[in-house]
């Protein structure tokens, strides 16, 4: 059967990581779609699913408002792929505050047992690249993209850290659940979004 992958479409990164996904299909010679997803039904019909790089706080609300937050959290509890790219990142947290507003109240999945600090890196101006290594994953160097960047000061014991940049973990994984601090899709490096698609169609047959 075909993979089916979607990016949740509400604000962020969209087309970015749908020509990433569909790069990562083609280079893997993969029978799979990547579509826009943004309404439950579409969501209930995914095999996996990245939440992009944007405004957390926005696609939160959004999320919540149009009933998507609870079709999401469910389909990852029952084992759905997913990759979550900084503000995603900041979606998949139990808990999450701001570097400079500190405590913060957005709607959060709360799956992935981590505490985050958003904007860890500094604002936009202090945007950066840098490279980094997710050798666990089989990327032995990546260039990380960094804007507005979280970090995670804390993981849960059954949550593996992927890799760290000046002592911040800035990715993790558990399970069928991927975080990362950095943007992929900015890169013409695929080789995280081939690994969230070989994760994906293995999970699926």
């Amino acid at each position: 059967m075909s993979l089916n992958l979607g990016v949740l479409s509400i604000q962020g990164d969209i087309l970015e990581n749908i020509l990433s996904v569909q790069s990562a299909i083609n280079a893997l010679d993969i029978d799979g779609t990547v579509t826009s997803v943004r309404t439950p039904d579409e969501i209930s019909q995914v095999d996996g699913l990245i939440i992009p790089g944007g405004e957390s706080t926005t696609i939160g609300q959004l999320s919540l408002a149009n009933g998507t937050l609870k079709i999401l959290k469910e389909k990852i509890e029952q084992g759905m792929p997913v990759l979550g790219i900084c503000a995603g990142m900041v979606m998949l947290s139990k808990t999450a505050q701001d570097k400079v507003v500190g405590k913060i109240d957005q709607p959060l999945l709360e799956i992935l047992d981590i505490k985050l600090e958003r904007n860890s890196f500094g604002r936009q101006r202090e945007s950066f690249e840098t490279d980094i290594s997710l050798t666990s994953l089989g990327i032995p160097t990546f260039n990380g993209v960094f804007i507005r960047a979280p970090s995670i000061s804390d993981v849960g014991s059954d949550v593996e850290i992927l890799s760290k940049f000046n002592e911040k973990i800035i990715a993790v994984k558990k399970d069928n659940i991927i975080g990362v601090a950095f943007h992929p899709e900015l890169t013409t490096d695929t080789s995280l979004h081939k690994y969230f698609v070989n994760l994906a169609n293995t999970l699926k047959n």
